[in-house]
C-alpha cells in the first residue's frame, strides 16, 4: 500500500549530513538539483492505495536504482553500503539511524513497479527540461549513433553461467582456504540447468555457513553476484536464452549478442533520446525517431551528425523535408560504384559496356526502376557462349550459368545533391564533432555497466538504460553548471 502522505525526516542526528556530506558530493549535488516528486507520479498507479502495508516509498526505491549504477554495484553491495556511507542515506532521503532495506526489495521493484517502456523517455526528457532552464544546450545540432550492450547470458544457457560463476567463486575460495574443497558438493554431471541450479543453491548454502571465508571482500562480491544469478534464471526463463536479445554485427567479423542503444546526443554531450532495440536492428531506421524526440524534448535542431549508417534515401529525404542538415558520408558503394577495381569499363563510342576480355555486352543498358527508397539499376548481358569460351572466365564466369550481367546503380538526385554536400567546407567542420559520442558511449560502458545487460528481456534493458542515461546526464549536468560559477 502506498502512503497517502509524506513521511518528515525527525532525527536528532540529522545535522550529521551537514558535517560529513560536502557540497561538492556528487550526490548531494544530484539531491539537489532534481526534483523526484515526477518518479513518484508516474509509478503511483502500480500501488494499491488501501490494500496492504505501507510500501517503500517509491522515489526511494528508484534512487536505489540510481545508486547501483552512479557505482556500478549489486543489489546486495549498494544496500550494505547504504547502511554505513552517510553520503547514500542522505541521497535515499533516510535519517542517519535508520535500517535499510531487504536486497530483494529491488528485484520486486523492478519486476511489479515498473511494468513498461516510458521510464527511458520520463528520464531522458527531465534531464533536458534541466539542462534547457538552465541554459546549458545552446548548440543547435545532434550527433546520432549506436551503441551495444551484451546480454547477461552471452548466447549461454543458465547452467553454463551459473558454472562459470561457481567456478569464478570457487577459485577465489581456493586463494584464501583450499580445504574447503572438501566441504563443496559434487559437481554436476550431465550439466542440465536443474541440476546445475541445486549444485549452485548447495555450494552458496556451503559457503555461508563459512563466516571467515564468506566474509572476505573478494569472495563476497563473487558470492553476491553468483545469488543474484540464482534469481534471474529461475525468473527469467527455464531455457536460460535472454527472450529479446539477437546477434548483431560490429563489423563484418564480430558479432555479439545483446541490445542495442540508438541515441541522440547534442554539442554539450547531454543525451536528448535514446531508443533500445534488440541487437540485429539497423542503426539508419531509427533516424526520423531519434529526431522527432530529441523536437519534443525541447531542443532546437539545424544539423544531424552521424556516419555512413545514416545516409540511407530515406533519410536524406526525411532531413530535406525537415529542412535539417544531414552530416553523414554515402555509402562507398552509392559514391564509388559497386565494383571499384575492376576491369569493366564503358565504351562510349559503342554505347555499351566491355568485359575485361574485350567483349562487348549484348545491350546497351536494361534500366531496372525499384522502390521510392532505392536507387534504379542498369542491368548489361553478354554473351553466354563467349563467356563459356573466354580463357579468362575464371572468377567471371560461373560455371553452367545460363545467364552473365554486369549491373550499376544509377544516383538518385538526393544522393547526387548530398554527395556534392559531403565534400564541402561546412560538412566537414560539423562532421568533427563526432566524436563526441563515441566518448559518451565509451563512459556509458566503462564507468557504468552498460556493456553487459544486468537482466534479461528488453524490459529489464529499458530500466538499465533508463536509469544509466540519466545518471550520465545528471553528472554532464552538474559539470556544465559548475564550470559556469
Amino acid at each position: 500500500m502506498l502512503s497517502k502522505q509524506e513521511e518528515l525526516i525527525l532525527s536528532p542526528y540529522y545535522e550529521l549530513y551537514n558535517l560529513v556530506v560536502p557540497k561538492d558530493n556528487l550526490l548531494r549535488q544530484t539531491k539537489e538539483l532534481v526534483d523526484f516528486s515526477f518518479i513518484l507520479d508516474e509509478l503511483k498507479k502500480n500501488y494499491s492505495i488501501d490494500n496492504g502495508r505501507n510500501a517503500i516509498p517509491p522515489i526511494r526505491m528508484f534512487k536505489y536504482l540510481l545508486l547501483k549504477v552512479f557505482y556500478d554495484l549489486s543489489d546486495v553491495d549498494v544496500v550494505e553500503r547504504s547502511q554505513y556511507d552517510l553520503s547514500f542515506k542522505y541521497f535515499l532521503d533516510m535519517a542517519p539511524e535508520e535500517p535499510v532495506i531487504d536486497p530483494s526489495s529491488l528485484t520486486k521493484f523492478r519486476r511489479l513497479r515498473i511494468k513498461d517502456m516510458k521510464l527511458l523517455d520520463l528520464l531522458i526528457g527531465k534531464t533536458v527540461e534541466i539542462a534547457l532552464e538552465h541554459n546549458l544546450l545552446l548548440g543547435k545540432s545532434i550527433i546520432l549513433d549506436a551503441t551495444h550492450t551484451s546480454s547477461r547470458y552471452n548466447s549461454k544457457s543458465a547452467a553454463q553461467y551459473l558454472q562459470e560463476l561457481s567456478k569464478k567463486l570457487r577459485k577465489t575460495i581456493y586463494q584464501y582456504d583450499e580445504k574447503m574443497k572438501e566441504a563443496f558438493p559434487s559437481k554436476p554431471v550431465d550439466g542440465g540447468y536443474q541440476e546445475e541450479l541445486t549444485y549452485t543453491e548447495q555450494l552458496v548454502s556451503v559457503v555461508e555457513q563459512s563466516p571467515q571465508i564468506a566474509k572476505v571482500p573478494s569472495v563476497k562480491e563473487k558470492l553476491n553476484i553468483l545469488k543474484e544469478a540464482v534469481e534471474d534464471s529461475k525468473h527469467n526463463t527455464h531455457f536460460s536464452t535472454d527472450p529479446d536479445a539477437r546477434v548483431g554485427h560490429k563489423s563484418e567479423d564480430h558479432s555479439f549478442h545483446g541490445y542495442k542503444t540508438h541515441l541522440a546526443l547534442s554539442d554539450e554531450r547531454i543525451i536528448t533520446a535514446a531508443i533500445i532495440t534488440s541487437g540485429e536492428k539497423s542503426d539508419g531506421n531509427y533516424l526520423p525517431d531519434l529526431i522527432d524526440k530529441t523536437k519534443k524534448n525541447g531542443v532546437e535542431i539545424e544539423a544531424v551528425i552521424g556516419d555512413k549508417a545514416y545516409s540511407r534515401k530515406e533519410n536524406l529525404i526525411y532531413a530535406n523535408k525537415e529542412k535539417l542538415k544531414l552530416i553523414s558520408k554515402l555509402h562507398p558503394l552509392i559514391t564509388h560504384g559497386r565494383r571499384k577495381e575492376d576491369s569493366f569499363v564503358y565504351n562510349k563510342d559503342a554505347g555499351r559496356y566491355m568485359c575485361p576480355a574485350g567483349h562487348l555486352s549484348k545491350n546497351s543498358g536494361h534500366i531496372k526502376k525499384r522502390d521510392k527508397n532505392r536507387n534504379t539499376r542498369i542491368k548489361f548481358y553478354w554473351d553466354i557462349e563467349k563467356c563459356k569460351e573466354c580463357p579468362i572466365r575464371e572468377g567471371c564466369y560461373t560455371e553452367g550459368a545460363k545467364t552473365k550481367s554486369y549491373s550499376l546503380t544509377i544516383k538518385s538526385k538526393e544522393h547526387s545533391e548530398h554527395e556534392t554536400f559531403q565534400h564541402s567546407e561546412e560538412f566537414k567542420e560539423l562532421a568533427r564533432s563526432r566524436y563526441k559520442i563515441e566518448a559518451k558511449n565509451s563512459e556509458l560502458k566503462n564507468r557504468h555497466g552498460y556493456d553487459k545487460a544486468n537482466a534479461a528481456g528488453l524490459l529489464g534493458m529499458y530500466i538499465q538504460g533508463a536509469t544509466s542515461i540519466f545518471a550520465v546526464n545528471i553528472k554532464r549536468i552538474i559539470k556544465l553548471m559548475n564550470e559556469k560559477k
